[in-house]
């Protein structure tokens, strides 16, 4: 298609959009006192309208039914988590009994290296992206230090060629090859927080399950954003967020996939608790543990219910769309924008260098070579959310459920003015 950087072009896009509708069904915050351009789906996702009444639901049961609520609410407490499995698990690529909600993403991420991570004094290293998501970094270093090895040589970066911005899947693929049958796990950022760069998931996995490794992958920026085939890639496991693309509400409840071939296993390593054990028996209070068939069984405790609630309203609208609807209008979305962005940098010589791939979901990071901060706190003044990130790189996710393509034409003149000096009319 043949864009043009003008409202009535913008428009005749949203006109055709599909997915046009759902803008309405999202709460904007707003700025002089007019509804804001929102670029950071990618850190928290705007609030459903619906969410509301789904938490409030459970606030009536709890008050009404009291402990009574697990068993004879609307949705009862008792098996609430069980509704957001198959929704889920169309978002993933997984079967439904692949998936389950707890706890938040880095905790989950520590109990599933109990599981995954088991090294030996040979086979002990840990692949992982040069840079990844500080908690990652933190939770591959302490995993490792607990089992007795040194974080410096046992987890292995692969790093990006020199002047790139980007990782190449070869020189993935060749770190695997060199470190070869030392290679104990792989757990990469699937998209990449900083650069919005999606990893060829499916080939790195393959090639670490080659060299006798496990392989798992962080999906927070992933997840509700790209297509995934978890279960057809045969990853070994993931766990993510919900906040961001899935709209679930600030640091809520972590997803977790589980490949297929572990599930029903008793004697795999564990971390095990009560919500974990067989669902018929758990109120039997019995001795021994009777792990779930099915991911619950990497459960601990009764889930939050009140979590549960707005990520349980957010996956009625994924169900409603489909993947395949949000990727295609988020491609065309995405592009527009790159559009835009290229065209304000010849109009006012702007000097901006896109540093994502080709390979992204919705997601454009913008080295921003000159004015820098001060055109980050300007489009934040007039009513465009965007976010920072050192040392001059703004980061500006077109969500499809509730960005517009004349968002992208009105954000495109609002860059113009601040680049230009012009005052916001």
């Amino acid at each position: 298609m043949q864009f043009q950087n003008t409202r009535s072009f913008a428009r005749k896009l949203d006109k055709n959009d599909k997915l046009s509708k759902y803008k309405k069904q999202f709460h904007f915050p707003k700025v002089n006192n007019k509804k804001v351009i929102y670029f950071t789906g990618n850190s928290l996702g705007l609030q459903p309208k619906t969410s509301q009444a789904f938490v409030n639901e459970v606030m009536e049961d709890w008050k009404n039914l009291g402990v009574e609520g697990h068993f004879y609410g609307e949705k009862p407490w008792w098996d609430y988590h069980e509704r957001l499995a198959k929704p889920l698990a169309k978002v993933v690529g997984a079967k439904p009994e692949e998936v389950t909600v707890m706890n938040t993403l880095t905790v989950n991420l520590h109990l599933l290296m109990v599981s995954f991570y088991t090294p030996t004094k040979k086979k002990y290293k840990i692949l992982c992206e040069e840079k990844a998501f500080p908690s990652d970094q933190y939770m591959l270093a302490s995993q490792v230090r607990f089992h007795g090895f040194n974080p410096a040589e046992a987890i292995v970066e692969v790093k990006k060629r020199e002047g790139e911005h980007f990782w190449r899947t070869e020189d993935i693929l060749s770190k695997i090859d060199e470190i070869g049958d030392e290679l104990a796990l792989v757990l990469i950022g699937g998209v990449n927080y900083y650069n919005g760069q999606v990893f060829d998931m499916e080939a790195i996995t393959k090639a670490g399950q080659s060299k006798g490794a496990n392989v798992g992958w962080d999906l927070a920026h992933a997840v509700g954003n790209i297509t995934l085939e978890l279960n057809k890639w045969n990853v070994d496991f993931a766990a993510w967020c919900s906040y961001k693309y899935m709209n679930s509400g600030p640091g809520n409840v972590s997803g977790i996939y589980i490949n297929e071939k572990y599930l029903g296993k008793k004697d795999i390593p564990r971390f095990e608790g009560w919500w974990g054990h067989s669902k018929e028996r758990r109120f039997l209070m019995e001795h021994d543990f009777q792990p779930m068939t099915n991911a619950e069984a990497w459960h601990l405790s009764n889930p939050s219910i009140l979590s549960l609630a707005p990520y349980l309203a957010s996956l009625q609208m994924f169900e409603e769309v489909g993947m395949d609807v949000l990727t295609e209008k988020s491609k065309m979305l995405t592009s527009y924008l790159e559009f835009i962005l290229n065209q304000v940098d010849k109009e006012v010589d702007a000097t901006f260098e896109i540093i994502t791939p080709g390979d992204r979901g919705c997601q454009l990071s913008v080295f921003l070579h000159g004015k820098g901060r001060s055109i980050f706190d300007y489009l934040m003044k007039n009513g465009v959310i965007i976010d920072w990130r050192e040392p001059n790189v703004i980061r500006l996710a077109p969500v499809p459920f509730y960005c517009s393509f004349e968002d992208m034409y009105e954000f495109g003149q609002i860059l113009k003015k601040g680049m230009t000096g012009q005052d916001k009319t």
